[in-house]
């Protein structure tokens, strides 16, 4: 009967876990949200016959929630846990279309600081104190996996070779998630915890659907250039298109294989697109 707990599933690939993990009913499915009622209420309207989904309240940046969030945790468990999934993620428009030179030009310094420290806050920081608070449960589990949902954006080679100057905090702070995992897989590698690093390939989670005219010129531009990378790149994957793929790529992933620390995509290598 395994476990998991999914961080940011209130909506987009989050999401798309607690719905394929759950179709299981032997599987324990624990989302982490920020805002418990209206992902309660999804549940409700939208897999309502799903007894194995429990959602607990608990904004990644708040570590005593999370600590309180991993107690919850073990009361539905019985103090232990399969799979972490960390999801959640600081992600704005601020940075996802623009370069830093324009960055710099057209923002307060004290703008530019405050959201280096919201993508760092979250995307790194916070991630270590959701292990911390996690890994007790992990460590009495039986499989004992760690996927962070990481990016493309993250590879230092992928943005050198195809010249992507936009995203800049999001990109270093996928890098500094990756070089997390590989600290942590170092550290508790002969405790027989896996931690792996995944990029889920492009997801059409509606993040560009309000964006400016602008801002959408540029995302073409970088769609071009993945088109480029990639000719079969067709376009977005729906959620839990993805998340069946990345589930697929972890189960063959093991530390007795040498996989601890890798970073990853959906496709089980440092391919990004197919």
């Amino acid at each position: 009967m395994p476990s998991y707990v999914i961080t940011g599933a209130s909506r987009g690939i989050g999401w798309g876990f607690v719905k394929h993990l759950s179709e299981d009913p032997s599987n324990t499915v624990i989302g982490l949200v920020r805002n418990a009622l209206p992902t309660i209420e999804c549940v409700k309207s939208e897999l309502p016959d799903r007894k194995n989904i429990h959602i607990i309240q608990a904004d990644l940046t708040d570590t005593p929630a999370l600590k309180k969030a991993a107690s919850d945790t073990a009361t539905i468990t019985g103090g232990t846990l399969d799979y972490l999934i960390g999801n959640a993620a600081y992600l704005a428009t601020y940075d996802q279309f623009d370069s830093p030179g324009n960055l710099l030009a057209n923002s307060s310094p004290e703008e530019f600081t405050k959201q280096f420290h919201s993508f760092m806050d979250t995307n790194v920081l916070a991630q270590i104190f959701l292990y911390e608070a996690f890994l007790p449960l992990l460590l009495k589990g039986k499989t004992k996996k760690i996927l962070s949902i990481s990016s493309a954006m993250g590879d230092p080679d992928f943005n050198r070779e195809w010249e992507h100057d936009h995203a800049i905090f999001y990109s270093t702070s996928k890098a500094a998630l990756n070089m997390v995992n590989v600290k942590f897989g170092a550290q508790y590698k002969k405790d027989g915890v896996l931690f792996i690093s995944m990029c889920p390939g492009i997801v059409d989670t509606g993040y560009a659907d309000n964006i400016t005219p602008e801002q959408g010129a540029k995302l073409q531009e970088v769609i071009g250039k993945f088109q480029a990378y990639s000719p079969a790149f067709k376009g977005a994957y729906e959620p839990v298109e993805s998340v069946k793929m990345m589930l697929g790529v972890l189960d063959k992933l093991s530390i007795e294989n040498g996989d601890q620390g890798k970073y990853l995509s959906h496709l089980g290598a440092k391919r990004w697109l197919p």
